[in-house]
């Protein structure tokens, strides 16, 4: 745990010294962003407690390391903004980056949901310490074990995890707008927590474009009014991808992407091999309108009640989950 931790430590010895409390109090929702950035600048890590070691992750903006809190292994995400631009990223864009996720991750509290544990915000750098999964994201997983195909009962329990997590969230008021396989972490005993909210809003406030084309809901690409419902949108796609082993859209770039899904409303084909259930789930969380989409406490039902019977599924049960799935 090296270097870095005592750069770290040495730096914090110029802030006043204040006493730890716990962290996890110290951020509530509401308020304006001036409410937020108060919040956000009074709840200080214990700097001497905090220990930081190798980078494992980097994001588009954001560095992500392992650590030790207070003998707690974390993941230490980075962002610097120092400069007015940062790889041309507005600064106010990042900084409402990360007093979204300061928002909204501490009053999340759900076993697919990653873990909050603090954050600190100063001049040069925003830090944000979650729990640290050892796995790695799920993009990470699905990449060691691409040779390999996943068996339909773990697809499954990864669909329910991410399932799970999601109506949970949704059941909160927050839309995560970038559900996508780079944000679902994978736990010791390979379970699956959503991670990353820092383009998450509240559902009220549906108006802007985020998220990444690939996994995007046509409405968000076409920069119209959106709602909850992109994000079964791209749990469908995560679905899909789960099932074929592949990334959507490969061999397209972005741009491409957006083209083919906003303005020809293409879709990658499900695989012969998928069960009709999970073909029908699939088609039906991508659907052009947003209304036709299932919510996703629908989703889990459905594939709770496969799961129970994935060991032993006759072509008549998958009849029936198939004609059940039909009448939501």
């Amino acid at each position: 745990m090296g270097k870095l931790s005592i750069k770290l430590h040495d730096k914090c010895k110029n802030r006043k010294e204040s006493s730890s409390w716990p962290l996890t109090n110290c951020f509530h929702h509401g308020g304006g962003r001036d409410d937020a950035i108060g919040i956000a600048q009074e709840c200080n890590v214990d700097f001497s407690n905090l220990f930081i070691g190798r980078k494992f992750s980097q994001g588009a903006h954001s560095q992500i390391y392992h650590g030790v809190y207070k003998k707690e292994h974390v993941a230490v995400k980075f962002v610097k903004v120092r400069d007015n631009d940062v790889k041309g990223i507005p600064k106010s864009l990042l900084e409402a980056q990360f007093l979204r996720e300061v928002i909204h991750l501490p009053r999340l509290h759900h076993q697919n949901v990653v873990k909050f544990i603090g954050a600190y915000k100063d001049t040069d750098f925003y830090y944000i310490l979650t729990e640290y999964q050892q796995k790695g994201s799920l993009r990470v997983y699905l990449n060691k074990v691409e040779s390999k195909p996943i068996s339909l009962k773990r697809v499954i329990a990864f669909a329910l995890d991410i399932a799970r997590g999601m109506e949970y969230i949704h059941a909160q008021g927050i839309i995560h707008r970038d559900l996508k396989p780079e944000n679902v972490l994978v736990d010791g005993e390979i379970r699956l927590k959503i991670a990353d909210f820092g383009i998450a809003c509240e559902a009220s406030k549906f108006d802007s474009l985020r998220g990444t084309y690939r996994w995007m809901a046509p409405e968000m690409i076409k920069g119209k009014r959106y709602g909850r419902k992109v994000d079964v949108y791209s749990f469908g796609l995560i679905l899909w991808e789960l099932l074929s082993g592949t990334v959507p859209f490969e061999g397209m770039n972005p741009i491409q992407v957006a083209v083919a899904v906003a303005d020809r409303n293409s879709r990658p084909i499900i695989p012969s091999h998928c069960p009709h259930v999970l073909s029908d789930l699939i088609k039906q969380c991508w659907e052009l309108k947003a209304e036709k989409r299932p919510e996703f406490w629908q989703i889990v039902r459905v594939l709770e009640q496969l799961d129970q019977g994935c060991s032993f599924l006759s072509p008549k049960k998958l009849k029936q989950h198939h004609l059940s799935l039909r009448k939501w």
